[in-house]
């Protein structure tokens, strides 16, 4: 690990040790594995992570090691046999009065029984002070989230062509999942959708045998991770030539789009960009437009904030979130539009690549 890399995780973890007394703890642990790597570089898939005024502390069994020395510095590894028994000895051996902890990431039997040992007053839950650590990117996360999202706007590209009369779903997201690794990417950061005809109309469909036909929608979600970070970005093509009603509904949410990603910028609620995309729908297409407007991305490709109507989160700069309206009609199709964007002062900057204008492949 190279000295700026080992300063960046020692700065972000001094940034959340500054706010110890605000929160009126004396230390915090981190469950969520997404947060362990941001503070500390380890990218194990089991471990905590404690945080203390003075130190870092990285608890882990013995599978992980060789990896942990190899991917962290100037933090001590503590090596534990059971997780439940290492917290709560080192609970004890740091002397800790106030633990503060993620209360969306600990179960309630680990909860229990380490609540079992000590007073519950001593842990304090802090979802809500925690849940946008990682929200702001810095350069380094901004140029990886930029190749990620590259390499997956060129994936999608890359398999427009190979659809064809008797393609099915399933091939289309084995082609997009082998072009994007290809390209680069270490993995998709989430199981691709590929949905034709009816199946569009399930927002999470997953791929099946399921042929296409002329005048289908085909929804294409599709994400990767490279070296970490994710991408997200969807399109919706059509093959064949459409009926008016496709034509006017996509082009409706093509226009809501441009109207969430107009307004995006410092200092504007989540909650009005997700006002303005749904300003656009009306009456008339209101009820087929079944989720929120957008959310964070980075180490994880769903994070804070949320682009939602109940979010009670403000955008800043250098926050990556998607914008994907759509709309949803049962049993006969689906369009979602997506691109994901940085947060700027007064704009946003598209990260995703492909053109939002329809796609008819004939």
């Amino acid at each position: 690990m190279d000295q700026q890399q080992n300063n960046i995780y020692s700065t972000r973890a001094s940034l959340i040790s500054r706010k110890f007394a605000d929160y009126k703890i004396d230390s915090l642990f981190f469950f969520n594995t997404s947060n362990i790597f941001y503070l500390s570089g380890f990218s194990g898939s089991d471990g905590v992570l404690l945080l203390t005024p003075a130190k870092t502390i990285l608890l882990i069994d013995g599978r992980y090691t060789t990896q942990a020395l190899l991917q962290t510095k100037n933090m001590q590894i503590i090596e534990y046999k059971d997780k439940i028994s290492g917290i709560i000895q080192s609970i004890r051996d740091f002397r800790l009065k106030k633990i503060g902890f993620e209360s969306d990431q600990l179960t309630v039997d680990i909860y229990n029984k380490i609540s079992s040992v000590f007073h519950k007053k001593i842990f304090v839950p802090l979802y809500d002070k925690l849940k946008l650590i990682r929200a702001r990117k810095d350069k380094t996360e901004i140029a990886l989230m930029k190749k990620a999202a590259s390499i997956a706007s060129s994936a999608i590209c890359g398999v427009l062509s190979e659809i064809r009369q008797g393609v099915t779903e399933k091939d289309l997201a084995l082609q997009l999942e082998y072009s994007a690794r290809r390209l680069g990417a270490d993995q998709v950061s989430f199981d691709p959708i590929v949905a034709f005809g009816k199946n569009s109309a399930l927002p999470h469909a997953k791929p099946t045998n399921k042929k296409v036909k002329k005048r289908d929608f085909i929804v294409i979600d599709f994400g990767v991770k490279y070296k970490g970070y994710c991408s997200d970005e969807t399109c919706t093509v059509a093959f064949g030539e459409l009926i008016k009603k496709q034509r006017h509904a996509y082009q409706a949410v093509k226009i809501a789009q441009e109207a969430a990603l107009t307004c995006i910028k410092s200092n504007v609620e989540a909650s009005f960009v997700d006002r303005q995309a749904r300003s656009i729908f009306g009456n008339k297409y209101g009820r087929y437009f079944v989720h929120g407007t957008g959310h964070g991305v980075g180490l994880e490709v769903h994070e804070a904030p949320r682009l939602a109507s109940n979010s009670q989160d403000v955008l800043e700069t250098n926050m990556v979130v998607t914008v994907e309206p759509g709309l949803y009609f049962p049993g006969q199709w689906g369009i979602r539009i997506e691109d994901t964007v940085l947060v700027k002062e007064n704009c946003c900057e598209k990260l995703t690549k492909m053109d939002k204008e329809l796609i008819v492949i004939e």
